[in-house]
């Protein structure tokens, strides 16, 4: 059974909720400030599990990188290979003649995730990259739904 939708108010500055009223237009007609509200509340219980030490998270790093560089695909594979039960998938595009890019997805406690992110934007030759990480879900929604 879902929960019952309960009301509260919320008291801001004009300014701001003209730039608050600017992003619900922004996210789209099926927005409004209710759902945008809910939207950022998630958002921020999300990043709150996922700093949680031993939390399980889902993470995908992706990073851009010269193929023409010194070995830096064989360090790739190894540290990939070093946490191949937290790596869940990989994608390797070719961006144009010299350059790649690669989506990592990754799995496992929030220190190891990160841990493996930052070995690989620490490897040289990476040019840039960001993880973005989220919950599973398990503790902070329950179930799918």
């Amino acid at each position: 059974m879902k929960n019952s939708l309960m009301r509260f108010s919320v008291a801001m500055p004009e300014d701001l909720l003209i730039r608050f009223d600017q992003l619900v237009a922004r996210r789209g007609l099926a927005k409004n400030r209710s759902e945008v509200v809910r939207d950022l509340v998630r958002e921020a219980l999300v990043e709150d599990e996922c700093a949680q030490p031993g939390a399980e998270v889902m993470g995908t790093l992706t990073i851009v990188y010269s193929h023409h560089a010194n070995d830096l695909q064989e360090k790739l594979h190894s540290i990939q290979h070093d946490y191949f039960e937290n790596i869940v998938s990989t994608m390797h595009v070719h961006v144009d003649a010299h350059a790649c890019l690669e989506v990592i997805v990754l799995r496992g406690d929030t220190e190891t995730v990160q841990l493996i992110a930052n070995l690989i934007l620490g490897t040289k030759g990476v040019k840039n990259g960001r993880l973005v990480v989220t919950t599973t879900g398990v503790g902070l929604w329950g179930n799918a739904d």
